[in-house]
């Protein structure tokens, strides 16, 4: 394994910051003072410190989180608003865990918490095109020209999104409930994608990450993922 990416998946450090850390002279391994980014570690065997502090894996620990609604999806917040950790015991905020990926402040639904490094990896990065399905509940009824324009694709502030699939719309009185599956994660996309074509977003609930379903998870709970659910999401995209 790449040196930089042992450090980063250990909870240490982003992996650039890894990489950066190593060119300065920060890292030895067995010992000896490495600053090639080709290095390559087997956690086995070799015993890797940085700044004086011998670099251990954590426990490995992945959870879902049933985020509520104005809770920020960060470790710490500057304006004193609640954050996804305060929601967590202590105990796995030992553990290194960190959101993969985000949900807006208004947003409620699945998020995945883990100090996996290629999961969240996996799952974040653009090239795995990970699906995402949102629960939308948006004001009037949306026209069929506007969810074609969904599926083909929306230009937000100059680039093009990648095309949606509307899987189900219910009409109710005043507004209309919509499943829509996104594979990408621009800020506020789903809300600006539904804006674009006339209808705003009352209430957004993401229900879906690739294989892994909210189910009847309670808002504000959480639980730890089994081994086969983890290793399902590692081998999509």
């Amino acid at each position: 394994m790449r040196l930089h990416k042992y450090i980063a998946n250990c909870g240490y450090t982003a992996r650039r910051r890894a990489e950066l850390l190593i060119q300065a002279g920060r890292v030895e391994v067995n010992g000896k003072l490495v600053t090639s980014l080709g290095t390559t570690v087997n956690p086995a065997k070799d015993e890797v410190v940085m700044n004086g502090e011998v670099v251990l894996p954590p426990k490995a620990m992945t959870i879902m989180l049933n985020k509520p609604a104005e809770i920020i999806t960060s470790t710490h917040d500057t304006h004193e608003r609640l954050t996804v950790m305060d929601l967590l015991p202590r105990r796995l905020q030992n553990e290194g865990i960190l959101p993969a990926g985000r949900l807006d402040l208004d947003t409620e639904g699945l998020l995945i918490l883990t100090n996996n490094g290629d999961l969240s990896h996996r799952i974040t990065h653009p090239r795995y095109e990970t699906e995402k399905e949102y629960d939308a509940l948006v004001a009037g009824l949306p026209t069929s020209s506007g969810l074609r324009r969904l599926e083909t694709g929306i230009r937000l502030e100059g680039q093009m999104t990648s095309p949606a699939r509307i899987e189900s719309v219910k009409p109710e009185r005043k507004s209309t409930r919509v499943r829509v599956v996104i594979r990408e994660g621009k800020k506020r996309q789903v809300r600006r994608m539904f804006e674009s074509i006339g209808n705003k977003v009352i209430h957004l609930k993401r229900v879906r990450i690739g294989s892994l379903l909210l189910g009847n998870l309670p808002v504000g709970e959480w639980r730890e993922l089994a081994e086969k659910e983890i290793e399902k999401l590692m081998g999509e995209g």
